[in-house]
């Protein structure tokens, strides 16, 4: 399959199988029906004749077709080839996944990402079919399906969290795309619920986020929890196994919890209309989107071997949040990473702002207990950290330099941590940035670009595991395209037996 047209007997083929690997990829939509469905649905598979495929379900949508109830395409994870690319496409649609285009329109996400709408347009159409504004509206809908389907949101909450800017507005969508009312779906497919009944901030409301098989939650969580910042992040364990990983956010916390075939996300949050955010924010940092076969196919026939099968699911670990990543990474350099938690928990506790508001908070002024828990604090913005004052808390001066230098460049628009920008273009940027080097910037690029290729040069970490496993500096050509999941193999390897040995050079 090409990027711009599907083979039709791939895929009819991968239906007719009901090949999970294929799921997210392509949708089939069945002209008999109306409906269009994910490769693993369970329904018969429909004649030749009667099938057309599209690359994206915003393009099935903008044919006329409505989804599935029975396979829920709303559940299918990204498609990887999307998740990898670093072009204008790839670029626009984790914008759109981020809510850009449903905060500032088309023409807003076509300035982040300095094209002209015409050309974005233009762009869409060629590659999905169907142009950016029906994609980001798409998105609304399945979100809005999920929610009706498996929370007790009221619908008028639905709405807005769905991105959408009226319940006339989602009421109007729901009918024309989907030909019912939102209440007659959730009477027919949702949860038993009472009529009306509110979610309460401090239960929060849980959402399935779906992944491909083999999917090694343990390894990320566990990449997590030995990072989480005291009073941003915080980790429930159960023995060695993380149960669940907590994080601050506007308005509250986000829960995940990893489950049979999916991970858990619960969302407490008075801002129930960055729902959209969140969940897209918790899949890129969960690597919820990749594809593990396309990853083995490669590493699995080279030295590696040994420990791609040893881990099939490995995932790299993404970013919630780019520049947090970026401060993260400048901070472990040269340190342990249990030093740079430290580090960073201080920061946070110096220039952080409270992740729920004094809106929400009890009648003593503190924020609710039962919604903050552990992470009451917002990691700081570009913005903030740029005019902290950070002396005292056991950072060089040095350091404290390059952190400014970084935050300011940021906070400017000079450099974008969260999706727009090129990823050669800001790695350039970054370098530029004194007290920044190679082993930053691949860091940088390895979680919060999401490159798959990045590689953190100078890791004193990744180069002993290699010379303990008798893997010569040069084999790394031979892991590209995935030098990131290499990197991840290696410091999991190197997890069974710990070196103390500071991770980066960068001075």
């Amino acid at each position: 399959m090409t990027t711009r047209q599907l083979d039709f007997d791939a895929c009819y083929l991968a239906v007719s199988a009901r090949d999970s690997r294929f799921d997210g990829r392509f949708y089939t939509a069945v002209t008999t029906t109306g409906i269009y469905c994910r490769p693993i649905c369970p329904a018969r598979t429909p004649a030749r004749g009667n099938v057309r495929f599209y690359r994206h379900a915003a393009a099935a949508e903008a044919a006329g077709f409505r989804p599935c109830r029975r396979c829920r395409p709303e559940l299918s994870p990204g498609d990887p080839g999307w998740d990898v690319r670093a072009d204008l496409v790839g670029r626009a649609l984790r914008l759109i996944d981020d809510g850009v285009a449903d905060e500032s329109g088309v023409a807003g996400l076509a300035r982040r990402l300095h094209v002209t709408e015409r050309h974005l347009h233009r762009l869409f159409a060629t590659e999905l079919g169907t142009g950016p504004l029906a994609v980001a509206r798409t998105r609304r809908l399945l979100l809005a399906k999920q929610l009706l389907t498996e929370t007790t949101l009221p619908i008028t909450d639905v709405a807005f969290a769905a991105g959408f800017g009226s319940v006339r507005q989602f009421n109007a969508a729901m009918k024309e795309s989907y030909g019912f009312a939102p209440g007659e779906l959730r009477r027919t497919n949702g949860p038993m619920h009472e009529k009306g009944a509110p979610v309460a901030l401090t239960t929060g409301l849980t959402l399935r986020l779906g992944h491909r098989e083999p999917y090694d939650a343990q390894s990320v969580l566990r990449f997590l929890a030995a990072r989480a910042i005291p009073s941003v992040e915080a980790v429930c364990l159960s023995g060695d196994d993380v149960t669940a990983y907590t994080r601050a956010v506007p308005g509250g916390s986000i829960t995940l919890r990893p489950a049979a075939g999916h991970v858990r996300l619960t969302v407490r949050t008075t801002e129930t209309h960055l729902l959209s955010r969140l969940v897209a924010r918790c899949r890129r940092l969960l690597d919820l989107d990749a594809d593990p076969g396309a990853v083995r196919e490669i590493l699995g026939s080279t030295s590696l071997a040994p420990l791609v099968a040893a881990r099939p699911g490995l995932r790299v670990p993404g970013a919630y949040d780019g520049f947090e990543v970026a401060v993260r990474a400048v901070v472990g350099q040269q340190i342990s990473v249990a030093g740079a938690r430290t580090l960073l928990g201080r920061i946070a506790a110096r220039a952080g702002v409270p992740a729920v508001s004094d809106r929400s908070a009890d009648e003593n002024g503190h924020p609710d207990a039962a919604v903050t828990g552990q992470v009451p604090l917002l990691f700081p913005t570009a913005d903030r950290l740029a005019a902290a004052d950070l002396d005292g808390l056991g950072l060089t001066t040095r350091r404290v330099a390059t952190i400014r230098a970084l935050a300011e460049a940021v906070s400017s628009g000079a450099i974008d941590l969260d999706g727009a920008g090129d990823p050669a273009d800001t790695t350039a940027g970054l370098l530029e940035i004194p007290g920044i080097g190679p082993w930053t910037a691949g860091y940088i690029a390895l979680r919060a670009l999401r490159d798959p290729d990045a590689w953190p040069e100078g890791d004193l970490v990744l180069r002993r595991t290699m010379e303990r496993l008798g893997i010569a500096e040069g084999e790394a050509e031979r892991w590209r395209p995935w030098r990131a999941y290499a990197a991840l193999h290696l410091w999991s390897h190197a997890s069974d037996n710990p070196d103390t040995t500071p991770r980066g050079r960068d001075k």
